[in-house]
């Protein structure tokens, strides 16, 4: 087995070989569970720095092992797998030292690392995988490894977003499996390939084709959040903040992103997707989501339920920008599967430092807390402008891409329903900076409030994920020319797509 067969293995084993180790300790054995964390987590990070080297020089890595006659399972990274590759990598490594820092001295946390890792393992999966049956296979297997997650505290709330959650992603994942099936039967078992593979496929009728890219976006739309198939998504905020910081922005629904830009790119190809009449009823299903989900979080004065209708709106700007027939609007689509992921990873830290350090999880507690936990805030601050769109953050680049898109394609509602949603955004974002800047504070926080280890704001292992991150937001637009930016991968990505060398 050479090097490049090896490398794609070497990232799914660096955190799956720890998570199945840590499940053996006991809960005593903190410092070592703290060292296998963080141990795999680094090493991931190593072994994609590799990849991404090879990548850049033209290497081609590929793993494939033959499960049964026709089906192979393939690892394939290209430069779609290691953007979310390098996105999951790098976020699970500050969210590792958050959990870390956040479950201290909570029961269970062998059982809670032991889930978080191989969920990070799923991820991984489904970013390198090379065919639809991998890509299930993995995108189960995440199902499974966060339902636990999302139960972890075990309280009747908990079992109860638990089971919502699981009863969702079961029924996406059959609805998948059906289209696979269907699929399989036409074309058999074929590699993702840029174009699509079936843009090659003759005498199939285009009826069937139209039902089974129903089936297969619907199966991957339940965990990308599409309206109607999002109810989950409020429930499972019940998690402890590592775990929602987790769905949101690393794996579960960013899962389900991806899955929707796999499909119309490398299954389809999407010039023969929008041959197929397929691209229009994803943007307008997109389209709604993106406003449905910015509406109800006007209304939600929890804060985490808050930020959960955030992302049922967000990420639908990933399935809008590939909807968008064109480059400009699929380039915006595809960075902002790390730009969102950035922000809304920053706003979940922050949402936990505020509960774990003064007990806040409503929007309406959070009068002056910006004078208390400035450094939290300010973090806090930077990701609802990023998210608004506003200058010189991430999401202001992801926005003006898109923008550009809808004009490119000569679909000028769309721009409708991205005023809309910036709107909407500000709506529901600056009443809570305005609260925690400008408000007074209506009581005195106890010192039995300020944290271990002497930090006034908060715990270290706490304040320096979010921190991290939020400069991230500002930085991926300052520096969004250079080479190695998630905007100059996405545009080497769309580079690839798109055959017929449209403008």
């Amino acid at each position: 087995m050479t090097t490049n067969e090896l490398l794609p293995l070497a990232v799914i084993a660096s955190s799956l070989i720890p998570g199945l180790m840590i499940f053996a300790l006991p809960e005593s054995r903190t410092g070592l569970r703290t060292t296998l964390n963080l141990v795999g987590a680094l090493s991931k990070l190593a072994f994609v720095g590799m990849l991404l080297a090879g990548v850049a020089a033209g290497e081609d890595y590929v793993f494939r092992h033959t499960v049964l006659p026709g089906i192979d399972l393939v690892f394939k990274v290209d430069a779609l797998a290691l953007l979310f590759v390098s996105l999951s990598t790098v976020l699970w490594l500050f969210t590792t030292l958050y959990a870390i820092g956040y479950l201290e001295g909570s029961p269970h946390r062998s059982r809670f690392f032991g889930f978080f890792s191989l969920c990070v393992t799923a991820t991984m999966g489904i970013a390198m995988a090379g065919n639809l049956f991998t890509f299930f296979v993995f995108y189960e297997l995440l199902t499974l490894a966060t339902f636990p997650l999302v139960m972890h505290r075990g309280t009747e709330k908990a079992m109860k977003g638990g089971i919502v959650y699981l009863a969702y992603t079961l029924g996406g994942g059959a609805v998948l499996l059906a289209g696979i099936v269907w699929l399989h039967g036409l074309a058999g078992s074929q590699d993702f390939s840029h174009g699509g593979y079936l843009s090659a496929l003759d005498g199939v009728a285009h009826g069937h084709l139209q039902a089974i890219f129903l089936l297969l976006i619907a199966g991957v739309g339940v965990k990308a959040a599409l309206v109607p198939l999002h109810g989950w998504l409020p429930q499972a905020m019940v998690a402890p903040a590592p775990v929602s910081a987790l769905l949101h922005a690393v794996a579960v629904v960013k899962a389900g992103a991806f899955g929707i830009i796999r499909i119309v790119y490398e299954v389809y190809g999407v010039e023969h997707a929008h041959s197929l009449g397929l691209l229009l009823p994803l943007a307008i299903v997109a389209s709604l989501t993106i406003v449905w989900g910015s509406f109800r979080a006007l209304f939600q004065d929890d804060l985490k339920k808050r930020l959960a209708y955030s992302t049922v709106s967000q990420v639908s700007y990933i399935a809008l920008g590939v909807a968008l027939f064109g480059p400009i609007g699929s380039v915006g689509g595809i960075v902002h599967l790390v730009h969102q992921g950035i922000m809304k990873i920053t706003l979940f830290f922050c949402a936990g430092n505020y509960a774990e350090t003064l007990g806040i999880h409503k929007v309406s507690e959070m009068n002056g807390v910006g004078r208390r936990m400035p450094l939290t805030t300010i973090a806090f601050t930077l990701g609802t402008l990023g998210m608004i769109g506003v200058p010189f953050t991430a999401g202001a680049i992801s926005k003006d891409w898109l923008m550009n898109g809808a004009e490119s394609a000569n679909m000028a509602w769309v721009a409708w329903v991205l005023w809309t949603s910036a709107a909407l955004n500000a709506g529901y974002f600056l009443p809570i900076v305005w609260r925690a800047w400008m408000r007074p504070v209506p009581i005195r926080w106890p010192e039995e409030a300020i944290p271990r280890q002497g930090w006034r704001e908060t715990a270290l292992l706490l304040l320096i994920p979010p921190l991290f991150t939020a400069g991230a937001i500002v930085g991926a637009a300052l520096l969004s020319k250079e080479s190695w930016s998630p905007l100059s991968w996405a545009l080497r990505i769309i580079a690839n797509e798109y055959q017929s060398g449209l403008p």
